[in-house]
């Protein structure tokens, strides 16, 4: 495995400790937290591109999706769970790789916030879109990522992964006044808003996922983005894939 994603899920394994265990202090200091995390997500991405500086285009392009991202999810902000940011993020991580997929995960939150507003909700955010670009990422050259119905999947299941580690914000922080009991019916009561989530996804990965991953690849391959010589395509374009 390639040292920045070995470095890329520490990093993911060191944050959640430090969300999951210090919640008192990621509540009262959320904001620094948020921007500490945004600067650690493009710590694997620079180590991954060390053998040559990162293009400004290449960081470009992350920007440019991370935006779209973020603005998409505005416009949806009356329909709770639903929008078209996990589907951005998940297409990013099949067509550039986990940490690029990780980076624009958590901008995305992060820009989204300065227009739906800022709380201790938005590192947790951070790190759950940013594990679903690293996941898909990671999985991009299986099987399942290859065809429509097995990233249709990927996005119903991380719909509701979404929504579960966001209730996790609110167990932890109430750890010792909560009972099992209180737990269950605090996550049963979110089915509804994470069913939508990934239903969401589904739809915007059945129609949008193949065109975009293509539009993406064709930058990738004729301007050399966010790429190296030891990465292989994703292998989605070849005729036969669905």
């Amino acid at each position: 495995m390639a040292r920045s994603r070995i470095i890329l899920i520490m990093l993911a394994v060191v944050l959640f400790v430090i969300l999951a265990f210090l919640p008192f202090s990621v509540q009262r200091h959320f904001l620094l937290i948020s921007v500490i995390f945004m600067i650690g997500t493009f710590l694997p991405f620079v180590i991954r591109f060390e053998r040559r500086k990162a293009a400004g285009r290449e960081l470009v392009i992350l920007a440019v999706l991370g935006a779209i991202a973020a603005v998409s999810r505005i416009p949806f902000a009356p329909l709770p769970s639903v929008q078209p940011t996990t589907f951005v993020v998940i297409v990013t991580g099949l067509a550039f790789g986990p940490e690029s997929g990780f980076v624009v995960g958590a901008l995305a939150a992060f820009v989204s916030n300065m227009f739906l507003g800022q709380g201790p909700w938005t590192p947790w955010q951070m790190y759950a879109w940013g594990m679903i670009g690293l996941t898909s990422g990671l999985l991009r050259q299986t099987r399942m990522m290859k065809n429509t119905f097995g990233r249709c999947a990927y996005g119903l299941v991380v719909g509701f992964l979404f929504g579960w580690g966001m209730n996790l914000m609110y167990v932890v922080s109430v750890m010792n006044r909560i009972t099992w009991q209180e737990i269950v019916a605090y996550y049963s009561a979110s089915f509804p808003f994470d069913l939508a989530h990934g239903l969401s996804n589904v739809f915007f990965l059945a129609l949008f996922a193949k065109s975009w991953i293509k539009i993406l690849q064709r930058f990738q391959k004729k301007y050399g983005l966010l790429d190296e010589q030891t990465d292989k395509p994703m292998g989605i374009l070849p005729k036969g894939i669905q």
